[in-house]
């Protein structure tokens, strides 16, 4: 199911308008209306600052119309909703692990994308990651490293942070963060 289809079924599933939605994130109402047509995709901050309105997570967000399962250990490529946008995917292993206690996930930046215009940075939390293959710029608190296949980072996600892929192929990180609720 695509974003904008999902946030309208939530919306619905809450009994919401889309102004009271609105109200309660700050996001203007023609915005989401759009959102839902999906005549425009929402960034993650976005999304977030959306899905305050309900509250829910991010992984909360893309599991909502999964049915109750079993406990599972094994999360398959297929399986591993896409959070990301603009040359930028965001796989989210365990989304649907209840009461997460981190956030996995498989980042793949096509040459060229990255996280985005503004520095990510949260309330609280830690963040580590490992580069897989092609070549990343991070910023962290405005000191750029370049980091290649088999570099790691760790650091504090209070410290405004950015990613991007400055090669020619496709980049990869494997990264985990706390808390779970990105």
């Amino acid at each position: 199911m695509d974003t904008g289809s999902r946030l309208k079924l939530v919306r619905e599933s809450y009994k919401m308008s889309q102004r009271e939605l609105a109200r309660r994130s700050g996001v203007a109402n023609g915005t989401i209306s759009l959102i839902e047509l999906n005549r425009v995709s929402p960034s993650v901050s976005s999304l977030k600052k959306l899905l305050e309105g309900f509250p829910m997570t991010l992984a909360d967000f893309f599991s909502f119309d999964q049915p109750p399962q079993e406990q599972r250990y094994v999360f398959r490529a297929g399986e591993q909703p896409d959070l990301g946008r603009d040359g930028l995917r965001l796989l989210l292993i365990g989304a649907s692990v209840p009461s997460r206690q981190m956030r996995m996930l498989r980042e793949q930046y096509a040459p060229g994308a990255g996280s985005g215009a503004e520095p990510i940075v949260h309330a609280q939390g830690e963040e580590c990651g490992l580069v897989t293959r092609g070549t990343i710029e991070l910023t962290v608190d405005g000191q750029i490293s370049i980091l290649n296949a088999g570099d790691g980072y760790y650091f504090p996600t209070t410290l405004p942070h950015s990613f991007r892929n400055i090669g020619q192929d496709e980049a990869e990180i494997i990264s985990a963060n706390t808390p779970a609720n990105f």
